[in-house]
């Protein structure tokens, strides 16, 4: 047998198999013709349908704004942790500080010492700059109790009410945040009985 002989024969079998097959008719199997709804049920359908896809996009977008809510979260929790670490440091920055602004009056020998811790600190204010935290000036600005903690109130009349004439802590922000609230002597003004 030649290969086109095989393939006709294989071509019959085919066709005699299909014609085989239980056609719809033949399982006893009711298939309507055809599908009546009325407009009140068409109506219903699509209002049911406008119902649930509302509620779907709601849901969507409630999954996104806890998504966004937890990274937000997230992200001030990482900043809070960091801005507890970095205020640790700084009271030891303010000692170094502190001491190194006495070295002009101590022997070579330490001057030479100081250069070196002089280097360290710095460093120190160079990682501080690097994740955003700056000291800010006081002085001669008005007091703001998100700026300053105010230790005293000095009568005078050398300043204005209310402005920042001594800074005895300095003050840090970290961004537009504030980590810690320089210590400020304020200037409150001259009494009429303090002046006779």
């Amino acid at each position: 047998m030649t290969s086109t002989d095989q393939n006709e024969k294989d071509q019959n079998e085919d066709l005699k198999a299909v014609k085989e097959e239980p056609s719809i008719e033949n399982a006893n199997i009711r298939v309507p013709k055809q599908i009546s709804i009325t407009d009140i049920e068409l109506e219903k359908l699509k209002a049911e349908l406008l119902e649930v896809k509302d509620k779907y996009l709601r849901t969507l977008a409630e999954a996104e704004n806890a998504r966004k809510r937890l990274m937000k979260e997230k992200q001030e929790m990482i900043q809070y942790a960091l801005q507890n670490v970095i205020v640790d440091f700084l009271n030891p920055i303010d000692h170094m500080e502190n001491a190194l602004k006495f070295t002009e009056q101590m022997s070579t020998e330490v001057k030479h010492w100081a250069t070196g811790f002089q280097m360290i600190l710095s460093q120190f204010k160079d990682v501080l700059s690097n994740n955003g935290v700056v000291p800010y000036v006081s002085c001669g600005k008005p007091f703001d109790p998100h700026l300053h903690e105010a230790i005293e109130t000095v009568v005078t009349d050398k300043a204005n009410p209310g402005i920042v004439i001594e800074e005895s802590l300095k003050g840090y922000k970290m961004g537009d945040k504030t980590i810690r609230p320089a210590r400020v002597k304020v200037a409150k003004q001259v009494e009429k009985d303090e002046e006779v």
